[in-house]
């Protein structure tokens, strides 16, 4: 009764809903039509639909069943190339493909450049383009990723016989309080699943509220937040060479993931900081790349220099107009700063506070990381952040955070044995899949 009810009104909540996406996803290719694409980008309007070009399908049309994981954005999906790769070192000759719903998240795996890996969008979640799409696939487990779950698209697959997985499974404390409000219609879809990859032993109770059979859990830590044996490259050495000639020699506030207005914000706060730290310097990176003419204007009359464009003498802030570099960037930081946290921004609940924090770094955020809550109680009752009200008290704890580098050091030892539980979820999650 639940999946009928749902295959109902999705056709309906999809015409409501295609007008804003659409809108969206025009205005954010405007955003980014200076950027240099990679070959092969497009925005998949007919891979949405099931419908697939005669490349991709010779691609898939002989070998061994591959491996299907579903991602949406760019985080999603920087967990989604993690476990690829990991399966690959398990396995040389697994075939993997990755689909997502972003075009950023698209662009991110096409600069992966990677033989092994077909990169294609999301279908939606109607049974004719969920069902075009196994058709072509033909995968011999799809696994979705963190938070996307998709009713249709599981249960052609389950009909299959494919072995259907959330890995890193997240369930924010309001998904949860909808979810159990709803759970006569949550739990036929939660059983869709043969294997719920949950953070922690402590999450168990809480999946099993909202319908996970017991059994059907295992505990993995979680991938985003398993970064400090990340097998993936460093672009260390490639972004020292870029930032040097800019002047950041000295303390770095790097601030993951922004959103307006709290770039401004921080600019201010980086005028008011100068005059006891010369060399200081702001690196921003913000979650909408497309929205970087935005940022640089707000940021004026500072000198702003942009990651793709060239620049000449000295800045104040690098602007990271890329995709999927975060965390590369991180490691310049002496404090990290999570977006999306402080009041007045479009929408609150905070970005990955895990990934700094397993990097060992102090990081600073502010009242609303209600998406992270769990780590977030965790990393302020050992002593491993700073939590700020409102934008105005940033000055104060910043400045108390950059005069004690001894403090520095400790919140991010704490900070990495906070995060501890979670190092080796890629290897224990991809143990599961097989």
């Amino acid at each position: 009764m639940a999946l009928l009810l749902y295959r109902l009104l999705y056709p309906l909540a999809f015409l409501l809903a295609a007008p804003f996406y659409v809108a969206r996803l025009l205005r954010r290719e405007r955003g980014r039509s200076a950027q240099a694409k990679p070959a092969g980008y497009h925005l998949g309007i007919a891979q949405r639909f099931g419908r697939y070009g005669s490349e991709f399908r010779a691609q898939l049309a002989n070998g061994p069943a591959p491996v299907w994981l579903c991602s949406i954005s760019v985080g999603e999906t920087i967990v989604a190339l993690k476990l690829a790769r990991a399966l690959r070192q398990q396995n040389p000759a697994a075939r993997i493909v990755i689909s997502v719903t972003t075009s950023t998240g698209y662009e991110l795996l096409l600069r992966e450049k990677a033989d092994w890996l077909i990169a294609i969008y999301n279908p939606l979640d109607f049974r004719f383009a969920a069902r075009a799409a196994l058709n072509v696939v033909r995968p011999k487990s799809l696994v979705l990723i963190e938070g996307g779950i998709w009713p249709n698209l599981l249960t052609l697959a389950r009909s299959r016989g494919v072995r259907t997985v959330l890995a890193s499974a997240r369930l924010s404390p309001r998904s949860e309080q909808r979810w159990r409000i709803f759970r006569w219609l949550a739990a036929p879809v939660w059983r869709l699943f043969d294997l719920v990859c949950i953070p922690t032993n402590e999450d168990a109770a809480r999946f099993a509220s909202i319908g996970v059979p017991a059994d059907r859990m295992k505990q993995t830590g979680n991938i985003k937040f398993d970064n400090a044996g990340s097998d993936a490259p460093s672009r260390e050495a490639e972004f020292r060479t870029l930032i040097e000639p800019l002047g950041f020699h000295g303390e770095i506030i790097v601030a993951g993931s922004t959103w307006a207005p709290e770039e401004k914000a921080l600019a201010a706060v980086l005028g008011e900081l100068r005059s006891e730290w010369p060399d200081l310097r702001l690196i921003i990176v913000p979650r909408h790349v497309e929205r970087a003419d935005e940022v640089a204007r707000s940021l004026a009359p500072l000198r702003v220099a942009r990651r793709s464009q060239p620049f000449t003498g000295e800045a104040d802030i690098l602007l990271v107009d890329t995709t999927g570099e975060l965390r590369d960037w991180y490691r310049f930081a002496t404090i990290v700063f999570i977006g999306k946290s402080l009041p007045g921004v479009a929408e609150v609940g905070g970005q990955n506070v895990g990934e700094p924090a397993a990097l060992g770094l102090p990081v600073v955020f502010g009242p609303h990381m209600e998406n992270f809550h769990e780590l977030t109680t965790q990393l302020l009752a050992n002593g491993a952040a700073v939590q700020v009200g409102e934008a105005p008290a940033l000055t104060h704890v910043l400045r108390a955070m950059l005069s004690d580098s001894k403090r520095q050091t400790a919140m991010g030892q704490r900070a990495r044995e906070t995060l501890a539980p979670h190092q080796g979820a890629t290897t224990r999650t991809v143990a599961l899949l097989n």
